[in-house]
């Protein structure tokens, strides 16, 4: 029996770039096609991008969504081509068109809505009833979205009972640790309870705080990898099947539990080809993409979401208030890394309170990366607000009020800079000062994009020694790495004036704002009550800030943004 060829198509699309995305889907069938596979898969959504959102609320954008559909239908020709798109029938329904000699041969709407974290599908789509098996090439081919896979008695269970050996799921995937090991898993799973290979087409690319990792995979029966795409890059999955292998496999192996039902199921069988392939095909050899490490995969992830960030968004250039401080070295690295030097501006705005070692680390940190320095200090302002302001704070001792002015006004000059260049200003704060409120709104927290939003300190000195480690002389200064943490506000100031140390609050921190935990069960297990309550009382009260704050790329399993939608004017606190 002639090998299958599948080929997945791991595109990065851009929301609402209905023009652009059309063409790349073309470009990608060609190649595909000049391989001779017998079909290719895009991912979900792949016309309107991931997630559209509101976008669909727009009836001329779901019919252009629509129009857009036939110009991809018109190039699938001599090739089977599975394509993300909106659909609406009486509704929107999250779908997946087949297009074949030149035409769209028949659709499929998602079952399974997601409706948690980051996703809100319900608020968008109604639910798919129908199931899908494809006829292509003599091969049947069953057909599901995303979400549809997660289900163990889903559409698999009923697509492989209705007789598909090949399983394509597209889907919009996002990126957070350990979700790519945890995919794997599922996959592996979902192939061997079902006897079918399964064929999992991913997104690539970053969308606002999303970032998609790719790492498309073709699994075997057997639960056996065959090829899986690259982490964090465009590619084209292709691998060769033997279909006969998964028939033996089915008729041998009794178990229910190894097998898909042999019950009846209400299956739509679209028939696009029913002949085997009879052409000669070169032989390819599937690729297996490199393991990364967590590291590498949050690096990776947080250098893709820059750079789509900036130029989906129509910047060429970042700036970045550097202070010789980590958070903003690893921000400047990350710039770099992901664009390049030269689209990288660092601002450096000394006060009275800079510290010559600052200066230097600064200095040190550009030089290491070739990127331009501005050094503006704000002395001159700072005093003049002091002065300004001297009548009214009469009477009054100075306080983070005064600190705090000093970061506004760095606020301010980037911005100024932004508006005169059109540089999109990179705010520098991590996930453990934006979770307790360590940052001044208007200050610091100024900006386009919030690199470590979701980022930990203690993982931002693991990310800033991997960087070092990634060349043969450190470009983060070693002084950097192990200075105490200062906002430098006022003389001899460091972050554990306020905060319990990093490596104590990070924990408490995941497991109250990740793990939604109280503080009891917290404080047991193992962390003094009092630190944990006064770790509980900062967050809470801190809502008002990170609701004004920029977005941030996400890389957990809850960050703070879209996954975590608290209530600002909110009297229910943790530590009750």
């Amino acid at each position: 029996m002639t090998p299958f060829r599948l080929a997945q198509a791991q595109i990065n699309c851009t929301v609402g770039d209905l023009i652009g995305n059309t063409e790349k889907i073309c470009q990608w069938i060609q190649r595909a096609r000049a391989l001779n596979a017998d079909l290719v898969s895009f991912p979900e959504l792949t016309i309107t991008g991931y997630p559209p959102e509101d976008l669909v609320l727009k009836p001329q954008f779901v019919a252009d969504n629509i129009d857009a559909l036939q110009v991809v239908a018109a190039e699938a020709k001599g090739i089977v081509v599975v394509v993300g798109f909106v659909d609406y029938a009486n509704g929107l329904y999250n779908a997946a068109a087949v297009l074949a000699h030149g035409k769209v041969q028949g659709v499929y709407h998602k079952h399974h809505l997601p409706n948690y974290g980051v996703f809100d599908e319900k608020r968008y789509f109604l639910t798919g009833r129908e199931q899908h098996v494809l006829v292509v090439n003599g091969v049947s081919v069953g057909l599901n979205i995303c979400e549809d896979m997660w289900a163990p008695r889903g559409p698999i269970r009923i697509q492989a009972s209705g007789g598909a050996t090949v399983i394509v799921n597209i889907s919009a995937s996002p990126y957070q640790i350990g979700k790519i090991d945890e995919r794997e898993r599922m996959l592996r799973t979902r192939a061997k309870r079902n006897l079918a290979i399964v064929a999992f087409n991913n997104l690539v690319g970053g969308q606002d705080e999303l970032v998609f990792d790719g790492r498309s995979m073709i699994v075997d029966h057997e639960g056996h990898l065959l090829a899986r795409g690259k982490a964090f890059e465009e590619d084209l999955v292709v691998a060769d099947i033997n279909i006969q292998d998964v028939l033996e496999s089915r008729k041998h192996k009794q178990s229910r539990s190894d097998r898909p039902s042999t019950r009846m199921q209400s299956v739509t069988r679209i028939v696009c080809s029913d002949k085997p392939y009879a052409g000669t095909r070169v032989k390819v050899s599937p690729s297996v993409g490199e393991t990364l490490t967590t590291c590498e995969e949050v690096y990776r992830a947080l250098c893709l979401g820059i750079r789509d960030y900036v130029s989906k968004n129509g910047f060429s250039s970042v700036a970045i208030g550097l202070s010789g401080g980590i958070d903003s070295a690893l921000t400047a690295a990350l710039a770099v890394d992901a664009l390049s030097p030269r689209q990288v501006l660092g601002v450096f705005m000394p006060s009275r309170h800079t510290s010559q070692a600052s200066r230097v680390d600064v200095e040190s940190l550009v030089r290491n990366l070739g990127i331009h320095l501005r050094t503006i200090s704000i002395e001159e302002a700072y005093t003049a607000f002091l002065n300004m302001l001297s009548d009214a704070f009469q009477e009054t001792k100075t306080d983070a009020t005064e600190e705090n002015i000093q970061a506004r006004i760095r606020g301010a000059v980037l911005m100024a800079l932004s508006n005169k260049f059109g540089w999109l200003v990179l705010s520098t704060g991590n996930k453990s000062e934006m979770s307790v409120g360590y940052a001044t709104l208007y200050g610091d927290m100024a900006g386009g994009l919030s690199v470590l939003k979701d980022v930990p300190k203690t993982m931002v000195y693991r990310l800033a020694r991997f960087r070092n480690a990634m060349t043969s002389s450190a470009v983060i200064p070693e002084h950097t790495l192990q200075r105490a943490p200062t906002a430098e506000l006022r003389a001899d100031q460091t972050d554990q004036d306020i905060l319990p140390p990093y490596d104590i609050l990070d924990p408490i921190l995941e497991a109250y704002v990740e793990g939604n935990q109280a503080v009891a069960k917290i404080a047991a297990l193992g962390f003094d009550a009092s630190t944990v309550e006064q770790v509980g009382r900062m967050v809470d009260g801190c809502e008002y800030k990170r609701r004004q704050a920029p977005v941030g790329i996400k890389i957990t399993s809850r960050a703070l943004g879209k996954d975590r939608r608290m209530p600002v004017t909110n009297r229910y606190t943790g530590t009750s």
